[in-house]
């Protein structure tokens, strides 16, 4: 990553990795000899390789000349959807002594952005394997909050045109807004906001993001174009970087449940850009859903059919289908049906929790408490299974078994809290807390820690 240069000189944006495009020719038909002219002989098309492996390494490579087959390419897109995790191999990547990672996303080919426990924000090159930290932006004023121990950056969204990032600040109360692909920072959403942690953030559109707090509150941000336009990076005159200190258009409350009305914090949030609502998950066992304007306006709140640890949420525009991780169960929401005609999925990995979902196309992926990825084809209703050619103890006639990914170790801090409490235990399951895909380059990036608060670590792999 480029360093900051201070003064008012411009500096060029690197540009974001991407496959260079190849171009060919073919040569003209020859003559043919004869009476009378004969057609123009039609250019030879290459024959085409009609193989998911040729089409992987293609996309893997920046294959050229596959404009030609837009109907077979979208099919085998298709179908390299249901077939590519099976393919998938790790490969384990060192972060460190950093602890648990909460949150990720792919910024271009190569590079990954991820958050953590320990309220570190930073980079990772998932070919070389280094780290570039970013600081993170301060509240205004000598008496502003600092991060407080256990809590950590819990939610990285980039808005729809991948020009803006949004995560947490040093006060992970506040909500942080760079500019991409610089990481220069633009804005700081610390006045009037939230009084407790941020766990989820939603880009609306290029300039609106909605944030989700632990204070049981969703709160309305909207960013200034002129802030991020220009490609000078401000600094005061001691050198550091100068932001602005914005103010929430909107916040709304979520309502009491009169089950559990002091455990209505906001986990999760995913926005439906077809239908312009944002949709909410807290911990008292509660979706509602909001129409999104230039304000919040609540449609309506459903009880969850699974009400223990619901920590993550994600939307399919395809399906209009919301999906509900929760301590053992994924459910699915359709808020515009009374009757939910998908059943629920149940993980069964030893009541560790569902930590991180995904929707694309038909299949869901699922992060579990106990290190592994599952996959749900939403159309069968039924888990991905393994090919019986896969499996060692396959016999003609018996069920295939689920197909499941298993992460490695990681690292684990083997300090007084693990050897007092934990019995000096060589090995933990890590949590997969985050996972998000490069669909164009067909790669997952999955990160994590440990399951147990207490304890120290971090897992982070690349499946490709």
């Amino acid at each position: 990553m480029a360093p900051r240069q201070t003064g008012s000189r411009k500096r060029k944006a690197p540009a974001l990795d991407a496959a260079a495009a190849g171009s060919s020719s073919l040569g003209s038909a020859a003559a043919a000899d004869g009476d009378g002219p004969l057609p123009p002989k039609k250019p030879k098309r290459p024959a085409a390789r009609r193989s998911l492996l040729h089409y992987l390494k293609g996309r893997e490579v920046g294959a050229r000349g596959r404009a030609g087959l837009p109907g077979f390419e979208g099919g085998l897109r298709g179908y390299a959807v249901q077939k590519l995790p099976e393919l998938l191999r790790e490969r384990e990547l060192a972060l460190g002594t950093l602890n648990k990672v909460f949150a990720s996303q792919w910024l271009n080919a190569r590079q990954v952005v991820c958050g953590t426990k320990c309220n570190t924000l930073f980079v990772v090159d998932v070919q070389s394997g280094q780290i570039t930290r970013i600081p993170l932006m301060r509240d205004r004023g000598p008496g502003s909050a600092r991060a407080q121990p256990s809590c950590g950056i819990h939610a990285i969204q980039l808005n729809p045109s991948k020009t803006l990032l949004a995560t947490g600040g040093e006060n992970p109360n506040s909500l942080a807004v760079y500019q991409l692909p610089t990481l220069d920072p633009v804005c700081l959403g610390d006045r009037h906001g939230h009084k407790d942690w941020i766990f989820a953030i939603a880009w609306m559109s290029d300039t609106v993001a909605v944030s989700g707090s632990r204070d049981g509150t969703v709160a309305l941000w909207r960013t200034d174009p002129d802030m991020s336009h220009g490609s000078i990076a401000w600094h005061n005159d001691a050198g550091l970087p100068v932001y602005a200190h914005i103010r929430p258009r909107d916040v709304e409350t979520i309502p009491r449940a009169s089950t559990n009305p002091g455990n209505r914090k906001v986990r999760a949030l995913a926005f439906s850009g077809r239908n312009q609502e944002l949709g909410a998950v807290s911990l008292d066992g509660y979706f509602h859903l909001w129409k999104a304007r230039s304000n919040l306006s609540r449609l309506l709140s459903i009880r969850l059919p699974y009400c223990r640890e619901n920590v993550c949420l994600t939307y399919c525009d395809e399906l209009a289908l919301y999906a509900v991780g929760s301590q053992s169960h994924v459910s699915f929401l359709d808020p515009r049906q009374r009757q939910q005609n998908i059943r629920p999925l149940c993980s069964r990995e030893g009541g560790t929790g569902v930590r991180s979902l995904s929707f694309y196309q038909h299949i869901v992926t699922v992060g579990t408490g106990h290190g592994s990825l599952l996959f749900y084809d939403i159309r069968a209703q039924k888990f991905l299974e393994e090919r019986a050619s896969a499996s060692p103890h396959f016999s003609p006639g018996s069920a295939r078994r689920k197909l499941k990914l298993t992460c490695g170790r990681g690292w684990l801090n083997h300090d007084d809290l693990w050897v007092n409490y934990f019995g000096g235990i060589g090995e933990f399951p890590n949590a997969l807390y985050t996972h998000c895909y490069n669909w164009p380059e067909m790669k997952l990036f999955a990160a994590g820690g440990p399951l147990p608060s207490g304890l120290h670590g971090n897992y982070a792999g690349l499946w490709s």
